[in-house]
C-alpha cells in the first residue's frame, strides 16, 4: 500500500485560521481541533489541497489537469489523482495526514515567550515520525507534578519559576529538554539563514509542562481577533457585520505525515524520467519535497488580510511504512 513516507514540518510565520465553520460558543469562527483532546490542526483535506496547488503553481502550469500531455501535469496528476471529471480513473499516489501541533507559543513574564509542548504531544509526534521511517532518539519526559516545568536554561526563569501567561510554574532543569530542542533544531525548524536565530534560542525557550496545562493553554491562548464589515455608502458597520475569529499564533510549529506508494497507473502512463527508476515511491515524495521544501505556502482563510503563511520543511523518512506491507503478508512478521 505505501511504500515510503516522510515529514512536513510547518511554522507559522503568519497568524493562521484553518476554519471549522460557525459556533454556538463565544467565539464566531473557531479553528478546526481534534475531538479527543481539542489540539489545534489543520485537517488532511486542506492541506492536501494547499500543496495540490502549490504543485501546480510551482510547475507554471494553469489548467494543467486537463491536459495529461505535459510532463509536470502528468506527475500532478499521478501524485494527487485526477480532477472530479475524471476522479474514477485512478487514486493519487500519495497520502496526507492532519497537521498536529507540537510546539505552541505562549507569552512569558521573561524572556517574551514561550515554546510549550507537552509528554502527550512529545510522546505522539515520536510515534508518527518513526511510523514515517524518521530516527528519533530521545524519550518524551514528563513533569513529577502539574505545578512543575521541564527546562533546559534560565531565559524563561524569574526565582525559581516560569510565569506563562497568568501561571506560574517550578521550573525544573532536565537534560532530555536539551536533546529534544537540538533534535528539532535539525530536524524540525526551517534551516534557511533567517531562522538562525530561532534555532539557536529553541533550547532556551523550550517548556514542557503538564498535560493538562498544555491542553488549557492551546485551548485559550489562541489569539481571538474582532472584524467589522463597513457599509460603503454610510461608513458605519453595517448591520451583523461584527464578528470574531479565531487563530494559530505565530511560532507555532506544526507537523504532517506524507506517505507515499507506487504510481497507480500504467507504466506507459508514467512520465519517461519515471519509467525507468527503480523506486517510483521514491520518485513521489522527491517530486512532492523540490515543490515545497523550503517555501512558503498559504494556509487556511483570510489570504487577503496576510493570514495563513508557513514556512514549510520537508524530511524524508529512512525506512517504509510496516503497517501496510504487514497487512499485504497477512498480519505474518
Amino acid at each position: 500500500m505505501f511504500d515510503c513516507a516522510g515529514m512536513l514540518f510547518l511554522y507559522t510565520e503568519t497568524l493562521l485560521h484553518a476554519g471549522s465553520g460557525t459556533s454556538l460558543g463565544v467565539v464566531d469562527l473557531p479553528i478546526q481541533r481534534e475531538r479527543t483532546t481539542g489540539y489545534p490542526m489543520i485537517q488532511a483535506s486542506g492541506l492536501k489541497g494547499c500543496l495540490r496547488d502549490v504543485m501546480i503553481q510551482a510547475s507554471g502550469l494553469k489548467g494543467c489537469l486537463r491536459d495529461v500531455a505535459d510532463s509536470n501535469c502528468q506527475k500532478v496528476e499521478i501524485v494527487f489523482g485526477p480532477d472530479t471529471q475524471r476522479a474514477s480513473d485512478h487514486a493519487g499516489a500519495l497520502s496526507v495526514g492532519d497537521a498536529r501541533i507540537l510546539l505552541f507559543p505562549v507569552r512569558s513574564l521573561m524572556g517574551v515567550f514561550a515554546w510549550v509542548t507537552s509528554q502527550n504531544v512529545l510522546a505522539r509526534f515520536k510515534r508518527e515520525a518513526m511510523m514515517a521511517g524518521l530516527s528519533v532518539d530521545w524519550d518524551p519526559p514528563g513533569p513529577p507534578n502539574d505545578s512543575t516545568a521541564l527546562i533546559q536554561g534560565n531565559l524563561l526563569v524569574a526565582n525559581g519559576k516560569i510565569v506563562l501567561e497568568e501561571f506560574a510554574f517550578t521550573a525544573q532543569t532536565d537534560s532530555r529538554v536539551e536533546d529534544i530542542a537540538k533534535w528539532l533544531k535539525e530536524n524540525a525548524l526551517p534551516s534557511d539563514s533567517e531562522y538562525a536565530y530561532w534555532r539557536d534560542t529553541l533550547e532556551k525557550r523550550l517548556v514542557i509542562l503538564p498535560d493538562n496545562d498544555f491542553q488549557y493553554f492551546v485551548q485559550f491562548s489562541t489569539e481571538v481577533i474582532a472584524r467589522v464589515r463597513i457599509d460603503d455608502t454610510k461608513k458605519t458597520v453595517e448591520r451583523g457585520g461584527l464578528w470574531t475569529e479565531e487563530h494559530l499564533p505565530s511560532e507555532t510549529l506544526l507537523y504532517a505525515t506524507l506517505f507515499a506508494s507506487k504510481p497507480r497507473v500504467k507504466d506507459e502512463e508514467l512520465p519517461d524520467d519515471w519509467k525507468q527508476a527503480n523506486d517510483r515511491a521514491g520518485k513521489i515524495l522527491e517530486f512532492v519535497k523540490q515543490a515545497v521544501d523550503g517555501k512558503r505556502l498559504q494556509l487556511g482563510g483570510d489570504a487577503t488580510v496576510g493570514r495563513g503563511i508557513v514556512k514549510v520543511r520537508f524530511v524524508e523518512g529512512q525506512a517504509r511504512a510496516q503497517t501496510a506491507s504487514a497487512a499485504q503478508r497477512g498480519g505474518q512478521p
